[in-house]
């Protein structure tokens, strides 16, 4: 579908760009306005540049672009319907459901800009859902939030914002974008307890040149704010805590609705060999996990913990908890946002990892492996699993610069 164009239908305004005749008849006046940007960082003026902001319907992303369309700037609302409405509905607190698609047409309609709905459903399902089934059975832990920016969000969505002629996409994370010697970089917001730098960290260069987060110097009470200032309907709107596309909270029931296969039982076994027990599938557990197992505490009065799980032969595997701690991360599908490429350059570079996204990044240093880059840990972590992210920062106080990240797919 040729969206550029049925736009210009729908609103009867024409795609501004420099040099078209419109706006830089003058060749000096081009020229005198190269060096004035815009608070998204073109030189030009607020009208001409155009904007795309993907809206959730919650309220980040509704400020997003209302506070866009207040500034002046050519706004276009996209939504994304990712999954079935009739579910959707039932389901208040997560995004992209049937009153959030709603609520982000009545923020476009009350600050007239053009909003759009798109089907990606059949996508959502393919890139993320079943992906998130296929890690489960795996024995790893997904992490499908991560998943969604990486394809649907910044692949699909992004290329619908060229289609329509944006100068770039919009969204109400909370990063910052900042411009630096070689190039935008990619850094933690401002408000720390909101920063969403390890939910992002598979931006790439590419992506990021054309993404811009206008609420990564902003903190949440100030979004609110706003948000109350600009009249939103949103505004009291309580922050998706939930996994989207699951309706009724239990994460297992969308795994087994897909992949019946998830559910077969096995054995709980002891690191010392001893079964100790039966589960109901590997899907039940993750890493770390201690409570839930249906069993008495080990020896003495040690409790047990899920140290790993043997997808083949279906065993969950337990033992004390000092068992869990690693310090060595294998990663795969590599994201590198730093300076120069990703390779054996880097060996032995100091950096800061985030294994979990309410951590604060932790001392680690890059070690070449043979032909692998591996992460070590300064102190080691425990409850780390396959399928989770390693984010790297750079090796500083304030650990600011997102230098991008992998999925751990081994510990040690």
């Amino acid at each position: 579908m040729d969206f550029a164009a049925v736009y210009r239908l729908e609103t009867m305004r024409p795609l501004y760009r420099p040099g078209n005749g419109k706006h830089f008849i003058l060749d000096n006046m081009a020229e005198s306005l190269t060096d004035q940007k815009n608070s998204l960082g073109f030189a030009k003026s607020e009208e001409e540049t155009r904007v795309v902001v993907a809206m959730s319907g919650g309220v980040d992303s509704s400020v997003c672009a209302a506070m866009l369309a207040r500034e002046g700037y050519d706004v276009i609302g996209v939504t994304l319907q990712l999954y079935d409405h009739g579910e959707a509905i039932q389901k208040a607190k997560a995004c992209c459901a049937g009153q959030d698609i709603y609520d982000a047409k009545r923020v476009a309609e009350a600050h007239n800009f053009p909003h759009y709905v798109l089907d990606y459903e059949s996508s959502f399902r393919e890139q993320v859902i079943e992906d998130f089934a296929d890690t489960y059975l795996k024995g790893a832990t997904p992490i499908p939030c991560v998943r969604c920016n990486q394809t649907v969000k910044f692949k699909d969505l992004l290329q619908v914002a060229r289609d329509l002629g944006a100068d770039c996409m919009a969204t109400g994370h909370y990063i910052k974008r900042v411009e630096g010697e070689n190039g935008a970089e990619l850094h933690r917001a401002y408000d720390g307890g909101k920063d969403q730098s390890y939910f992002l960290f598979a931006t790439t260069r590419e992506q990021l040149d054309f993404l811009r987060f206008p609420l990564g110097h902003m903190d949440k009470t100030e979004t609110r704010r706003l948000a109350v200032e600009l009249g939103l309907n949103v505004a009291a709107k309580p922050d998706s805590q939930d996994i989207c596309f699951v309706p009724t909270g239990k994460y297992t029931d969308v795994i087994e609705k897909i992949r019946p296969e998830a559910a077969k039982p096995g054995d709980i076994v002891h690191m010392d060999g001893t079964v100790l027990g039966q589960h109901r599938g590997v899907m039940y557990y993750t890493i770390g996990q201690r409570r839930g197992l249906g069993l008495k505490d080990g020896s003495g009065t040690d409790p047990l913990f899920v140290v790993a799980i043997d997808a083949e032969t279906k065993q969950v595997i337990v033992g004390p908890r000092d068992a869990l701690e690693r310090d060595t991360l294998w990663l795969e599908d590599m994201n590198w946002l730093g300076e120069g490429a990703f390779g054996a350059h880097l060996d032995g570079a100091k950096i800061r990892v985030k294994v979990r996204s309410t951590r604060p990044p932790a001392p680690a240093r890059l070690e070449l492996r043979g032909n692998e880059m591996v992460v070590v840990l300064d102190a080691p972590d425990v409850g780390l699993s396959p399928g989770q992210a390693c984010v790297f920062y750079e090796d500083r106080n304030d650990a600011a610069r997102t230098l991008g990240g992998g999925w751990i797919k081994q510990t040690a």
